[in-house]
């Protein structure tokens, strides 16, 4: 994760009226405008880079285990299914019967960890990018404040600028000196994320007798 989305920090950026509106104007009575590269402050601002490491980390450690436990039922479906094709139709025993059931508890006990894990890892994403846009916020206000300007709009969103309209320097190191690190952690319970709908689980057919 190179980059974190905070799209809903760059909607939010104008803090004035419309580039439409501003146009509009004439140029003795145009307020000044400042522009921020948000791709930019959100891939290099110190804490930007240390949670990326961190929930790249994560992300990595989700995905071998994910291959683990699939690993995992695969060696264990593979006799399962040598022993249910021996039965040639018929029901299997009790001892066989427990072992099915014991694969099957088996995938449903990884399945569950993996959706687990990876709700973890989504909440804790969307609360390193909430601190992040919260404080960046912040930051841009008050060097909007400082330079006595109308808006602060992110560079993505404009056809072309003035370079000195640029703050992008300045938000970064503001940014650096105000929020040196965030929490890579999830939310807080209260504001956990809906589950996802479809989660990737380690699930390989089910063994059946016939």
């Amino acid at each position: 994760m190179n980059k974190f989305a905070l799209g809903a920090a760059a909607a939010a950026l104008s803090l004035g009226m419309s580039g439409a509106a501003l146009a509009q104007r004439n140029n003795n009575n145009a307020p000044q405008i400042l522009i921020v590269d948000i791709a930019r402050v959100s891939s290099e601002c110190t804490a930007c880079r240390a949670a990326s490491t961190q929930l790249q980390t994560q992300a990595t450690a989700l995905q071998q285990r994910q291959q683990t436990l699939g690993q995992q039922l695969q060696t264990a479906q593979a006799p399962l299914e040598t022993a249910i094709n021996a039965l040639n139709g018929k029901q299997p025993d009790a001892a066989l019967q427990s072992r099915i059931t014991a694969f099957e508890t088996q995938r449903n006990t990884a399945a569950q960890e993996i959706q687990r894990t990876s709700q973890q890892l989504q909440s804790t994403e969307i609360h390193v990018n909430q601190q992040i846009s919260t404080r960046l916020r912040t930051v841009l206000e008050q060097i909007r404040a400082q330079r006595n300007a109308t808006v602060v709009v992110a560079a993505g969103t404009t056809w072309a600028f003035n370079p000195s309209a640029d703050v992008t320097n300045d938000a970064l190191n503001l940014l650096n000196q105000q929020l040196p690190s965030v929490s890579v952690t999830p939310l807080p319970q209260q504001q956990q994320p809906a589950p996802a709908a479809n989660p990737a689980q380690p699930q390989p057919q089910r063994p059946q007798g016939r």
